[in-house]
């Protein structure tokens, strides 16, 4: 069963319905996501749900809650319980209650709070207002149900998370559901508006773990009465962020169902809400913007049906960094579309250049039928964004007035090698990226930016696996560090560094650049993660994994070293021809691991991998969030991903324990978002304290 199938109302109002037996517990038996945001939180609703969250439970569930810092004394200390003992062992009286029903367990309100804690089942955040001078409190009352296939029950209302609220109160709420076609579009801006608020993304209001909040002193306990008023907000729009609800739902502006309707006669598949929702937001922004979705969130699939969704579209050009992706892109345009066959710019370039200058020619003289258009080019970056290519468009009478650029792995187009695709004449212009922004690049950003337009639409990864679009992974962390001969370059790099860095000559400058990547090259290869490996293959035998290394030699070593341990094993890179042949081998289970170099960090599909071990990074946060992406798309029997990291730490004594800080982001990174993220951070602090990382930094 699902929450589809239950008999939901549009509005549940203490004079006519009981919200617990008829909303509440229903909703919890059916969800594996419970999403609250409250002004008041009370452990006494545990007990008045008890039977509904033990369904969640069962189901694997977990339920999220944001709530105001004000909070009873119990709460608190109930709170400060259960999360120290996530990772402790928890005492012997919780412990005898794990054999008994959560009801049982409820009875005692607050070791049931110390207990969904501790169990990871319930995770708090506290929301604060930004300005604390002021009177005004958090004070939002919204609820979000999500189930195993995606659907979503949102409400709002008047409604805290306590008893009183629940069961004495007289209360009303609203209800919309994400697969009522009138409804789907409140629906889903209420799951977003929940996922910016838990991401700390809402202006006038911060949000933060318990932890902080009990060390910056906000916590207060709760007054005997709520405030009669409740502040205002209004979300300002940064370039990075997502575009303000109101804009994406203007009343003027064509309606969803319309909208939504016109991909039907060119896509063979049904969209998912999320995706009728990022297509709403491109086409309400007149269709230019970007799609920061996460990697499995369906990409190309959204971005087929924004195409689709034009009148009369003369030409459609899909340009995409490596030609694995162009080959992903042909299939997916012939198995889900109606559309015709793409010209594919890759090979011999005098083939297709022909047939695409001739087409142009035809549709700029209006000599091709209309029902024969869009005509689709799909293609490299490279290939794509070669001057050649600019000048028969030229020749071709330039691009036809109704042309659409599709960018995808959009960032790649802020290099300055690929800049020329970006032409003036493409009238509609969508960029694709989980990773949108371009580290360290500002300019190369802004010239995405200027170009496509602002990011329109956000499905953050974190909402991905909330969804069970992706699967949750397990993260592990081995610590090794350079040997003797290695340390010594090391220093000896960086002295040279700090010299030419306090030079202000471009000579200087310039070398001061070549030696970080030098001194860069020694953490990626250093020979301590050969022999950890082997730790790693005994801990974690492998089973569709993807190894990234640093090098060929590295890569080469590694192969190998597996192949002599009898894993079935290739290595993956740009010296490699047959790549394509190799990733179908991996894909049909005849080998048990790719050891890649750079060519698996981004758009390479293969959902049933399910292990990746990251032997050396560059200090890029979309290079690292790239690669776990590779292991986080649902497959069948796939439970939970595994990730696991490498990290090089200075020897002890060392004086540049600074030097460690790149490494240590991409790990708390990572650890966020792991299912055993309170056992990782635990871990490291206890591993990296001589180098002064604590809690503070790691949460």
């Amino acid at each position: 069963m699902s929450l589809q199938e239950l008999a939901i109302r549009d509005e549940y109002r203490s004079d006519r319905c009981d919200l617990i037996e008829d909303f509440y517990i229903p909703c919890l038996e059916q969800a594996t996501v419970y999403s609250r945001a409250v002004g008041f939180f009370s452990s006494t609703s545990m007990i008045a749900v008890s039977k509904g969250l033990t369904a969640l439970i069962r189901a694997g569930g977990t339920m999220r809650l944001v709530a105001s810092p004000c909070l009873s004394s119990e709460d608190i200390e109930a709170i400060a319980t259960g999360l120290k003992q996530r990772e402790e062992v928890i005492t012997e009286v919780i412990l005898q209650e794990l054999d008994r029903e959560f009801e049982e367990v409820a009875k005692d309100r607050l070791a049931c709070l110390a207990w969904l804690l501790s169990q990871k089942i319930l995770e708090i955040k506290l929301a604060v207002p930004k300005n604390i001078h002021k009177q005004g409190i958090y004070h939002e009352k919204l609820g979000i149900f999500i189930d195993r296939e995606a659907n979503k029950v949102t409400f709002t209302g008047s409604a805290n998370e306590s008893s009183s609220a629940l069961i004495d109160n007289f209360e009303c709420i609203d209800v919309f559901c994400s697969w009522k076609t009138e409804e789907q579009k409140r629906a889903l801006r209420k799951t977003e508006n929940f996922e910016r608020l838990w991401n700390n993304q809402t202006s006038k209001v911060e949000v933060m773990g318990f932890p902080e909040a009990a060390a910056r002193s906000l916590l207060r306990l709760k007054p005997d009465k709520p405030p009669s008023t409740e502040p205002e907000y209004k979300l300002k729009k940064k370039y990075w962020s997502v575009k303000e609800e109101k804009s994406n739902y203007n009343v003027g502006q064509q309606s969803s169902l319309t909208t939504t309707l016109k991909y039907k006669n060119w896509l063979k598949v049904e969209l998912r809400p999320l995706q009728v929702n990022a297509l709403e937001a491109f086409t309400t922004a007149n269709y230019k913007g970007i799609l920061a979705m996460a990697t499995g969130a369906g990409k190309t699939i959204t971005a087929l049906a924004c195409a689709a969704s034009f009148d009369d579209l003369d030409l459609i050009v899909i340009s995409v960094p490596t030609k694995e992706l162009v080959q992903q892109w042909v299939n997916e345009l012939e198995g889900r579309t109606t559309f015709q066959y793409p010209l594919v710019a890759t090979g011999k370039s005098e083939i297709w250049r022909s047939r695409l200058f001739r087409k142009l020619r035809l549709i700029n003289n209006q000599q091709l039928s209309r029902e024969r258009l869009p005509v689709i080019v799909v293609g490299s970056y490279s290939e794509l964004s070669k001057s050649h290519i600019a000048d028969l468009i030229v020749d071709a009478g330039g691009l036809p007035e109704q042309s659409l650029l599709i960018a995808d792995e959009v960032h790649a187009t802020g290099a300055g090698s690929f800049r020329r695709i970006l032409r003036d004449d493409f009238t509609y212009r969508l960029g694709l990226s989980a990773t949108p922004i371009r580290p360290h690049d500002e300019e190369g950003t802004e010239v995405v930016l200027d170009y496509f337009g602002d990011i329109v639409y956000e499905f953050s990864l974190e909402q991905a696996i909330a969804a069970g679009i992706l699967c949750e992974y397990e993260y592990q962390v081995y610590v090794t560090s350079l040997d003797d001969s290695e340390h010594e370059t090391f220093k000896a790099l960086t002295s040279k560094i700090n010299r030419l860095l306090n030079s202000e000559a471009e000579r200087a400058q310039a070398k001061a650049k070549h030696l970080l990547i030098q001194r860069a090259k020694i953490i990626k290869s250093a020979s301590s993660k050969l022999t950890i490996l082997d730790r790693i293959l005994d801990d974690h035998p492998l089973q569709k994994a993807m190894i990234y290394c640093a090098d060929l030699d590295q890569a080469t070593t590694v192969c190998r070293k597996l192949a002599q341990k009898g894993i079935r094993v290739a290595r993956y890179s740009s010296q490699d021809k047959e790549r394509q042949k190799i990733l179908s081998q991996f894909s049909r289970g005849h080998l048990d691991a790719l050891v890649a170099v750079k060519c698996l960090d981004e758009g390479v599909d293969v959902p049933e991998t399910s292990q990746a071990i990251i032997l050396a990074s560059d200090t890029s946060q979309r290079q690292f969030i790239q690669r776990r992406g590779r292991i986080l798309r649902a497959a069948p029997n796939k439970a939970i991903a595994k990730l696991i990291d490498v990290l090089v730490v200075p020897p002890l004594g060392d004086e540049h324990v600074k030097l460690i800080t790149s490494e240590v982001s991409r790990v708390v990174h990572f650890a966020r978002t792991a299912s055993n993220r309170t056992f990782v951070i635990t871990k490291l602090v206890e591993e990296l304290s001589y180098y002064g990382i604590t809690y503070s930094d790691l949460l």
